[in-house]
């Protein structure tokens, strides 16, 4: 192991008592959470918390898994991300009441999940003699890590949202709409609609439910906007990652977000 390595994982252990704390505090609030959500009947959200607690192995699993030693702030940055996704995000509605909370935390996942991709390759290219990759391609291998990632959590969003009949892909009300299914020909032109005032939707028992002020989304512009936002954070550490192998010392700050070697 060189200098500049045995320098980072000695860091690494030095803080790594940080994240632990974090660890357990957060573990507590979920716990504390997932028994209020038992006494109040909310068995949808104890599953959540189940999950939190499931999803919080993820570090570890990636430590031992790879033989890896996550920088602190990284692996804190993990376990507040999933607390706040499930816990704040879906459980105490943050996504409805702080403006952009969804928007912060998928541009945030693209950011680290190229991150996490970022290092498995570079760990790779250091700890081979056979292996030489360029910056260039280090860095696209780690935005695809990331994009990758941002899909399959959509692919998590819309079975959430079909089988157990959440909201994880919110859907939002708009005042147009353009769509072949509306052409009277039923030629491949959209027609388009605009200044939507009210739609009204007509169950077989005559309930009538009245959506004010335009027409109700249904999902997909929140999931092409997750994956714009992940594109953007996935760029983003793109390009720190290349530059960082470029000039390890200049950019070395790029080292908290990057898993070092556990020997």
């Amino acid at each position: 192991m060189g200098k500049f390595a045995k320098k980072m994982k000695k860091k690494y252990e030095e803080t790594n008592k940080k994240s632990i704390v974090v660890y357990l505090v957060l573990r507590l609030l979920v716990v504390i959470s997932m028994i209020f959500q038992i006494l109040m009947g909310n068995f949808e959200n104890v599953f959540m918390c189940i999950l939190t607690l499931l999803l919080f192995t993820i570090p570890t699993i990636i430590s031992e898994k790879f033989k890896i030693g996550l920088p602190s702030l990284l692996e804190a940055i993990i376990y507040l991300f999933i607390f706040s996704t499930t816990i704040l995000g879906e459980i105490n509605n943050f996504y409805g009441i702080i403006p952009f909370w969804d928007t912060i935390l998928h541009t945030l996942n693209g950011f680290l999940c190229a991150g996490i991709g970022f290092s498995l390759v570079d760990l790779l290219n250091q700890n081979s003699k056979q292996i030489n990759l360029s910056p260039l391609y280090v860095a696209i291998v780690a935005f695809c890590f990331s994009m990758t990632i941002g899909i399959l959590w959509e692919f998590y969003e819309f079975t959430a949202d079909s089988v157990l009949r959440t909201d994880m892909q919110k859907d939002r009300i708009i005042q147009s709409v353009s769509s072949v299914e509306l052409n009277p020909d039923k030629e491949n032109i959209p027609i388009k609609v605009n200044d939507i005032e009210k739609t009204e939707i007509y169950l077989k028992d005559g309930t009538i439910t009245t959506i004010e002020n335009g027409y109700l989304d249904i999902g997909i512009i929140d999931t092409m906007k997750d994956l714009f936002v992940n594109f953007i954070g996935a760029v983003v550490f793109s390009v720190i990652g290349f530059l960082y192998i470029k000039n390890r010392k200049k950019y070395n700050f790029a080292k908290n977000f990057i898993p070092i070697k556990d020997n």
